[in-house]
């Protein structure tokens, strides 16, 4: 593995330490944190800036060495975590995160000086004194940060403390790497975590220490030796160095410290008669600051992980480009076990006992794979509350947030490609939904008004519903305001769900004035556009004064789709059973024509516009008389309609291809498949057709394309 692949794992780290770091936010915001949600946070800070420092990007250390520091203050109690603070801590966050996306993608690094004045103002408001090495801004060189490194060395030999009244405890040698602090690491730290676990410094080995004439601050010299209580799990120890790379450690059970005489120095660990977790011999004290140079063994490979103590716990990385390739695979063999269903079939041989079971081998297969892309919703919930947060403070508006069903999972794809729309929809719930505290009062509600997200797997589908209790959609300020834009005219006739999909029409807008959040007229309508690339659609509940609520119903996968292949003249299509409500064929004049061209069924006492696929698609040689064809009612973003197809040839899972990687996005096509007599069918966009068919226009003809 060469060191580009080493830092590619860095930055997936990085993101993972974010997405922990966003979680933690949330915690913090619903008053339900600990001490362990303040560690948590640190450690990923901890974790990136040691990573930052081996791979050499001196802005992201340099940040994340004061973001750190006082992180370490919050959580040893020396800074109190108020409100303010917390907002500070949260806007140093966003900082951190396009710090790591410039260091990721090699652009130019984010403006931080601001942040890093007011990260600085806030550590040196301690009332508390900690040591001068960590309440310092390093320079963006790794060695001028490690100028003061002469404070660390300095601070850390004055830490010896008494020993531990405790039977059978631990002896821990914590060894720093001889470069650890020009990379940005800080063994203090790690003796600070010791320290809450009741431990105590037993010796430090100053044998390597040089004059200070040729001492380098950049280097450490020191090792200490540290006493445990017996009774701390060795868990508990060993996860303080888990996100640490910072030095070799060694866990021995030593003597009773009640009968010790002196505090035992590393020599006397090793010579214990309780096995090492390695054995290798003690190393003697040397004066030669090379013999400690030399040591090249790391923590992380002298310990096992957890994964390699407890055997389910294992998982292993996998780069998405080898997944979607496996994915993909798996597709290829789908459509060759139908293809060879298909060619049995057609000499009597369905039935036979292995093909069965080959067909049941291939869908388990096909549902694990997909599984192993599977996500939950919470890597997309875990930003919303820093999102609310933000809104509470540019509108003055007080929120409390609800979530649901964060470990609902859902395809990677869908998950990563969610988020904007939920965005939108988060931000038009709080500015237009959500009244002020005021308001609120006035009309007898809680002066905090509620936001509620959730997330649920129904009928083979996820449905994620954003809800507000606030003012509800003013269908009569809606409607005033489309007339006024020219988006319906001022005589129609509209239903009140027909009211409420006007503000997905492009450039619409009830908003009094032009915000940093809202009045441009173009976030719900990115919000319906991206919910439809998914394959998915949007519906509006809303009353007057008790709130609205937007759900949005998206496949599990956009690999495959549960589908009923119908023929239309010549050309096959796949409709997507998500949105089949019933099919059935009509009596001879149940559809009846219209003077305005359009013709109308009877679907259990509302009248459905019915479209003739074949007119829209341009598809010749199609059947025109409705009591001869197939009518196929679908469930659509602006309510029912009718298809009219020839017949019905099955209903199966088909692997979904796109079009747009093979020929070209089209509009009202979702991709395209291959059946398994090797015909290409395309699957129809219902909501996309439907749309446009409302608005009476046509498709180009697609004759030829499913040749």
């Amino acid at each position: 593995m060469n060191i580009d692949e080493i830092q590619q794992i860095f930055f997936q780290e990085c993101e993972e330490g974010l997405g922990v770091m966003e979680t933690s936010f949330a915690a913090f915001r619903d008053d339900a944190h600990d001490d362990e949600t303040i560690n948590t946070v640190f450690r990923a800070v901890h974790s990136i800036k040691g990573g930052a420092g081996a791979f050499g990007h001196e802005r992201l250390q340099a940040f994340t060495h004061q973001y750190e520091t006082l992180l370490d203050l919050v959580r040893t109690g020396s800074v109190g975590l108020d409100e303010a603070l917390l907002g500070m801590i949260i806007a140093a966050f966003d900082v951190l995160a396009d710090h790591v996306a410039a260091a990721r993608d090699g652009t130019a690094a984010p403006a931080d000086a601001v942040m890093l004045s007011r990260l600085e103002a806030a550590t040196c408001s301690s009332k508390l004194t900690v040591a001068r090495a960590i309440a310092t801004v390093p320079s963006p060189s790794p060695v001028a940060a490690a100028d003061d490194g002469f404070d660390d060395l300095f601070d850390m030999l004055d830490i010896v403390g008494p020993s531990v009244s405790s039977s059978n405890p631990w002896i821990v040698e914590v060894r720093p790497d001889f470069d650890a602090l020009a990379y940005g690491g800080d063994p203090l730290l790690l003796l600070r975590e010791l320290a809450t676990l009741g431990s105590a410094i037993r010796a430090v080995d100053t044998t390597a220490l040089p004059m200070l004439d040729v001492m380098d601050p950049g280097h450490c010299y020191l090792a200490w030796t540290v006493t445990v209580p017996g009774d701390v799990a060795e868990d508990d120890i060993r996860a303080i160095f888990e996100f640490s790379d910072e030095g070799i450690l060694r866990i021995v059970r030593g003597v009773d410290d009640r009968e010790a005489a002196r505090p035992t120095v590393i020599e006397d660990a090793a010579a214990s008669s309780a096995p090492l977790l390695e054995a290798e011999p003690a190393r003697e004290a040397s004066n030669d600051t090379q013999a400690i140079a030399s040591i090249d063994v790391p923590a992380a490979a002298k310990l096992p992980s957890k994964g390699q103590v407890q055997s389910p716990g294992q998982t292993i990385r996998v780069d998405l480009d080898k997944l979607d390739r496996l994915v993909n695979l798996v597709g290829e063999l789908v459509i060759t076990q139908a293809m060879l269903a298909q060619r049995l079939s057609e000499h009597s041989l369905v039935g036979v006992t292995e093909l069965t079971d080959l067909e049941h081998l291939t869908r388990e297969l096909q549902e694990s794979t997909m599984a192993i892309r599977a996500q939950p919703m919470k890597t997309v919930f875990s930003r919303v509350p820093r999102i609310i947060r933000e809104l509470e403070i540019e509108t003055g508006k007080r929120v409390r947030l609800d979530v649901e069903g964060e470990m609902t999972e859902v395809d990677k794809t869908v998950v990563e490609r969610i988020g904007e729309p939920l965005t939108h929809l988060i931000r038009n719930a709080v500015d237009h939904g959500l009244e002020t505290p005021a308001e609120r009062l006035a009309l007898g509600k809680t002066e905090e008004g509620v936001v509620r997200l959730s997330a649920m797997h129904h009928s083979g589908r996820i449905v994620i519903t954003v809800a507000d209790d606030g003012r509800g959609i003013d269908r009569d300020r809606v409607r005033a305001k489309a007339v006024e834009r020219g988006i319906i005219a001022s005589d129609a006739q509209m239903s009140d769900e027909e009211i409420d999909n006007l503000i997905f029409a492009p450039g619409f807008s009830t908003a009094q004035k032009l915000s940093s959040i809202s009045g441009r007229g173009v976030g719900m309508d990115v919000v319906r556009k991206n919910v439809q690339a998914l394959g998915g659609r949007i519906g509006i509940q809303s009353q007057c004064g008790r709130g609205s609520s937007f759900a949005l119903s998206l496949p599990l996968t956009l690999a495959v789709v549960d589908g009923m292949i119908v023929t239309v003249g010549d050309q096959t299509f796949v409709i997507p059973l998500s949105h089949i409500v019933e099919s059935l064929r009509p009596a001879p004049g149940a559809v009846r024509e219209m003077s305005s061209g359009c013709a109308l069924f009877d679907v259990r006492g509302t009248y459905v516009p019915v479209h003739r696929v074949a007119t829209q698609l341009g598809i010749v040689g199609a059947q025109t008389e409705p009591s001869l064809a197939v009518l196929i009612v679908v469930e659509s973003d602006g309510g029912q309609a009718v298809l009219m197809v020839d017949a019905i040839q099955d209903q199966r899972q088909v692997v979904v291809k796109s079009l747009e990687a093979n020929y070209e996005a089209i509009h009202g096509l979702a991709g395209a498949t291959i059946l398994g007599d090797g015909r290409v069918a395309l699957i129809l966009e219902i909501d996309a057709l439907t749309s446009r068919w409302r608005r009476d226009e046509r498709l180009i003809p697609l004759d030829g394309l499913a040749a």
